[in-house]
This record gives C-alpha cells, sequence and structure tokens, in this order.
C-alpha cells in the first residue's frame, strides 16, 4: 500500500504533524510519498497511491491558499482515491471552538470543491516567539479567549498525538487488513 501525505504548514506545526504521520506509517511497513502543497516545482502523480492524507492549518479562517489550490486543481484525481483531511487550528483544541474549526473545513469545501472522505479536527500550537505585540494581543484575547494560557511561554503545543495516531490508524487499517 502507498499512502501520499500532502500538507501545507505556516508556522511549521502543520510540517511536524506530517512528520509525524509519515513516521507512523514507515514504522507499520507503509510506503510513504509526502508532498508540499506549498512547494511550486512539485510534480505529483497519483499513480499506485491508495490513499492520500492532506494536513493543512488554518490561519484567519483559511487554510493555506496553496493548499486550496492543490485540492482545486487535483480534485477529479483525488475523488476515486479513499482521503484524510487533517485540519489544523486552535479552534479545534478547546471544545468551544470546535464548531468554528468545523466551519473552517466547510468554507474549504465549498471554496475547493474538493471534500474528503474523512476529516479530522487537529489542535495546533503557538509560537509567541515569532508573532509580534499585535498579533500576540489577538493571540491572547480572540484566539485563547483569556484561557490560562501563559504568552511568554515561546511555544505550547495543543496537539495530541496519541489522538492524532489513533485517528490515522483508523484511516490506514481497513486497507492493511484487507492485504
Amino acid at each position: 500500500m502507498t499512502t501520499m501525505i500532502v500538507y501545507a504548514t505556516i508556522e511549521g506545526q502543520t510540517g511536524k504533524i506530517a512528520r509525524f504521520v509519515e513516521d507512523q506509517l514507515r514504522r507499520q511497513d507503509i510506503a510513504v510519498q509526502v508532498v508540499d502543497a506549498g512547494d511550486k516545482a512539485v510534480s505529483v502523480s497519483f499513480e499506485g497511491v491508495d490513499k492520500v492524507i492532506l494536513a493543512a492549518s488554518v490561519h484567519e479562517r483559511r487554510h493555506p491558499k496553496p493548499f486550496e489550490v492543490f485540492l482545486t486543481a487535483h480534485r477529479h484525481e483525488l475523488a476515486p482515491i479513499d482521503t484524510l483531511l487533517l485540519s489544523v487550528s486552535l479552534s479545534a483544541a478547546f471544545p468551544e471552538g470546535l464548531e468554528e474549526a468545523r466551519e473552517y473545513v466547510i468554507e474549504m469545501n465549498m471554496r475547493t470543491d474538493m471534500k474528503a472522505d474523512r476529516d479530522v479536527l487537529v489542535a495546533g500550537a503557538v509560537r509567541t516567539n515569532q508573532y509580534d505585540f499585535y498579533a500576540r494581543q489577538v493571540l491572547r484575547h480572540v484566539v485563547l479567549r483569556d484561557k490560562d494560557f501563559d504568552p511568554n511561554v515561546e511555544e505550547y503545543e495543543f496537539t495530541d498525538w496519541d489522538a492524532l495516531a489513533v485517528e490515522v490508524s483508523k484511516f490506514i487499517e481497513p486497507a492493511t487488513s484487507a492485504a
């Protein structure tokens, strides 16, 4: 079985998630191809690909434009392939943000005219050392909505790695058990 991971990252957490998923699949002896949707020079072929895991972060209610362009350009090729979307956002880190995180996926589906077979809302990370004063204030008072969070911490991961591994396994298992 061959699985392709297509990802787009802005601050690096989704890239880290893509590498985590790649390592998980390789440990299961699954052939993996990794594609950075932001790499304009990359050539993609879905020939021989059994499953595709799509992973992208959300900033300002949108997945990265190169990711959405990739989905739009390849939606017909992706249609017959089993797909899983990992939508990475801070909204997914909190129960009261899950509805908003779900809206990000719905909006992207409408813009790209492509819907994954399954999607998982994945909590992202905060890297305050990359933000200016204004961005830190927006993070603290709008995104994190005054949650108990120390803005002086340079990096904080909300990603639940164990839950992510379970979701990826659920997506992969039907194919591996049929082999």
